[in-house]
C-alpha cells in the first residue's frame, strides 16, 4: 500500500467526497487495467496455439478456464472489500498482484529458453511433430495467469462498488447520477479494450509477445498510479464484518427457531433502530419470500429478554440480516440465468479468434490481427452506450418515472435476446466460410482463404449490443439490491456469471464432442461442424431466455426504510 502513501492532498470534508470528480479517477483505473486484461483475453488462444505449442483444443479450454477463474475469484476481492479493507485498498493490493502476473509473463515471453521452439507456421496435420512444452516451463506460464486471474478478480469486485460509492442512491439527484456511472464505467472499459485490441494486439503480433506483455505491464502500473491519485476524493466504504458470517448465523438461528410459529406482527419481530450519531443505517422491510427464514428473527420472551440475547447473533438475528439472507438467494437464479449468454461469449473469444486464421484479414492494404476483431462490437458499444444514456434513459425515465429508464432485469432480457440472435448469424458466417474452402479445394490448406474477416463483424457486432445491456444491467442490479454490508460481493457474484460462463463453455465443447461423434475435435476448422455447434448454442439461448423470464418474473425487488441521526454530514461512508 506505500506506494499511496504520499499521494493524497490536504484533508476534505466528507460532503466535498465523492461525485463525478472522483470517478474520473475510477474511469481512468480501468481503461488501463481493461485495456491489458482485455487484449490478453482475446489473443491468448493465439500464444498458447502457436508458441506453448499447445492443441486447438487445449489453447481454447486454458483461456477459458483461466478467464473463468479471474471472474471466479471476484469473491475473493469482494469478500475482502466488505470484510477486512475499503474497496480503496482493495483494488490497490490486487493491481499489485495482476501487475505480478504480467512482469513474469513478460520475462518468459521473452527469453526463448523459458518456453519451447514456436510451432506458428506448422500445418494442423502436422502438429504432432512440434516441440512440447515442458513441466517447468509450463508452471512459469501457468503462475503468471493465474496472478493475473487472482489481480484481476479483486479489482473487478472493487473497482466498480468504489465508483458506485461515489454517489448517494437515496438521494433522488445522486440516484440518476449513480445510474449514468455503470454506463460510463462500460464506456471506459470498453476504450480500454479497444486500445487494448488494437495496440497491443498489433504490437504483440508484430514486436513480439515480450512486447505485448510489456504494454500491458506498463498500463497496469499506470492503472495503480491513477487510482492512487484519486486516494483524497474517494468516499470509501467501512467494512462490517463478514456477509457469508452474516448469512450462515441467520440460517442457524432459522434452523434453531424452527418450531416456532412464525408470527405476522412486525413487533415480535427484531430489529435495531441505531439513532446514534453520525451513523445511517439502511433497514430492509420484512418480505413474504423464504419465509422459513423469518424464525431466525423472533423474539422469545419480551423485548428485554431479547435485548439480553442481542450480543449472540447465533440465537437472534435482525430483520434486515434476514432480508439481506434472501437477497441473496433471490439473486441466484438470476445470476443462474444468465450464465449460458456469457458460454456463449467464451465461444466468441475462442472459436471466432481461430476462425480468423483461416480467412483474409488484409483491408485497405493493411493486415488485420485475428484477436483485433472485437474491435468491431466495440466499436458499436463506443457509439451506443452515449446514445444510450443521453437519450434513451431521459426518455424513458419521463415515461416510466424510473431513475434508470427500465428496470435492470428487463435491460438484461433485452441482451438474452440479442445473444441468441448473434448465435444464429455465428452459424450462417461459419457455413459460408466452410462453403469457401470446399469450393476452392482449400480444407487442408494453411493459406488463408479468400473470404474477408470481416464477416465475422456481423455476429460480433450483436452480440456487443448485447453485452452492453447485460453486462451493466447486471452490474447495476446486483449492486443496487445488494444490502449497504455486501456491495462488493454484490458486483462479485453478478461476475460469477462470467466466470461460470467460461467454466460451462469447457463443459459444453467436451459434451458437444461426445454426444455428436467430434464436431469439433479435428483439430481443423474446414473439417470440424462449427457452424452446427452455433445453432445449438443459439436454439439453447433461447430455452434459456424462457428460463429467465420465469426467475425474473418472480424476483421480489428490496424494499428499504432509512433511519438517520440528526447529522446528515457525517456518513458511514469513511475518509480512507
Amino acid at each position: 500500500m506505500g506506494i499511496c502513501r504520499d499521494m493524497g492532498t490536504q484533508p476534505k470534508q466528507a460532503t466535498k467526497l465523492g461525485g463525478n470528480r472522483a470517478t474520473l479517477f475510477v474511469y481512468a483505473t480501468e481503461g488501463l487495467e481493461n485495456m491489458a486484461f482485455i487484449a490478453n483475453a482475446l489473443s491468448l488462444v493465439v500464444y498458447f496455439y502457436g508458441y506453448m505449442n499447445f492443441s486447438l483444443t487445449k489453447s481454447a479450454t486454458t483461456l477459458t478456464n483461466l478467464m473463468g477463474t479471474a471472474f471466479l475469484l471476484t469473491l475473493v476481492g469482494g469478500f475482502i472489500s466488505d470484510t477486512y479493507l475499503s474497496r480503496f485498498k482493495t483494488c490497490v493490493l490486487f493491481v499489485c498482484v495482476e501487475l505480478l502476473g504480467y512482469v513474469l509473463l513478460t520475462v518468459q515471453a521473452h527469453f526463448h529458453q523459458l518456453r519451447p521452439f514456436p510451432c506458428n507456421d506448422v500445418a494442423p496435420n502436422k502438429r504432432s511433430q512440434c516441440e512440447s512444452v515442458d513441466s517447468g516451463q509450463e508452471a512459469i506460464l501457468y503462475t503468471g495467469l493465474y496472478l493475473l486471474a487472482l489481480g484481476t478478480g479483486g479489482v473487478k469486485a472493487a473497482l466498480p462498488a468504489l465508483g458506485a460509492d461515489q454517489f448517494d442512491e437515496k438521494d433522488p439527484k445522486e440516484a440518476a447520477s449513480l445510474s449514468s456511472f455503470f454506463n460510463w464505467f462500460l464506456f471506459s472499459l470498453t476504450i480500454g479494450a479497444i486500445v487494448g485490441v488494437t495496440l497491443v494486439v498489433w504490437i504483440s503480433t508484430n514486436q513480439g509477445w515480450d512486447w505485448g506483455f510489456a504494454v500491458s505491464t506498463i498500463a497496469v502500473l499506470l492503472a495503480v498510479l491513477f487510482l492512487c491519485m484519486g486516494k483524497s476524493l474517494y468516499r470509501n466504504n467501512v467494512p462490517k464484518g463478514s456477509p457469508l458470517l452474516r448469512v450462515l448465523q441467520v440460517f442457524v438461528a432459522a434452523i434453531q427457531n424452527r418450531k416456532l410459529a412464525i408470527s405476522e406482527s412486525a413487533e415480535e419481530l427484531h430489529e435495531i433502530h441505531d439513532k446514534e450519531a453520525g451513523v445511517s443505517n439502511e433497514i430492509l422491510q420484512r418480505t413474504d419470500q423464504f419465509r422459513f427464514l423469518d424464525r431466525a428473527a423472533i423474539i422469545k420472551g419480551n423485548a428485554d429478554a431479547a435485548a439480553s440475547i442481542t450480543s449472540r447473533p447465533w440465537r437472534l438475528c435482525t430483520v434486515t440480516q434476514v432480508e439481506e439472507t434472501k437477497i441473496l438467494l433471490r439473486m441466484l437464479p438470476i445470476i443462474i440465468s444468465t450464465i449460458f449468454m456469457n458460454t456463449c461469449l467464451a465461444q466468441l473469444q475462442t472459436f471466432s479468434i481461430q476462425q480468423s486464421t483461416t480467412m483474409n484479414t488484409h483491408i485497405l492494404g493493411l493486415k488485420v490481427p485475428g484477436p483485433s476483431l472485437p474491435v468491431i462490437p466495440l466499436a458499436f458499444m463506443f457509439v451506443l452506450i452515449p446514445i444510450y444514456d443521453r437519450f434513451f434513459v431521459p426518455l424513458a425515465r419521463r415515461i416510466t418515472g424510473i431513475p434508470t429508464g427500465i428496470r435492470h432485469l428487463q435491460r438484461i432480457g433485452v441482451g438474452l435476446v440479442l445473444s441468441a440472435i448473434s448465435m444464429a448469424v455465428a452459424g450462417a458466417v461459419e457455413t459460408r466460410r466452410k462453403t469457401v474452402a470446399i469450393e476452392h479445394n482449400m480444407v487442408d490448406s494453411i493459406e488463408p482463404l479468400p473470404i474477408t474477416v470481416f464477416w465475422l463483424g456481423f455476429q460480433y457486432a450483436i452480440f456487443g449490443a448485447a453485452d452492453m445491456f447485460t453486462f451493466v444491467g447486471l452490474l447495476e442490479f446486483f449492486y443496487a439490491e445488494s444490502s449497504a454490508g455486501m456491495k462488493s460481493l454484490g458486483t462479485a457474484i453478478s461476475m460469477c456469471s462470467l466466470a461460470f460462463g467460461y467454466y460451462t463453455s469447457t463443459v459444453v465443447v467436451e459434451v458437444v464432442n461426445k454426444v455428436s461423434g467430434g464436431w469439433l475435435a479435428s483439430n481443423n476448422l474446414n473439417r470440424d461442424k462449427l457452424n452446427y455447434f452455433y445453432y445449438l448454442l443459439s436454439g439453447l439461448s433461447v430455452v434459456n431466455f424462457v428460463f429467465y423470464l420465469l426467475c425474473a418474473s418472480w424476483y421480489r425487488y428490496k424494499k428499504v426504510e432509512v433511519e438517520e441521526s440528526n447529522s446528515k454530514d457525517n456518513t458511514e461512508m469513511a475518509r480512507i
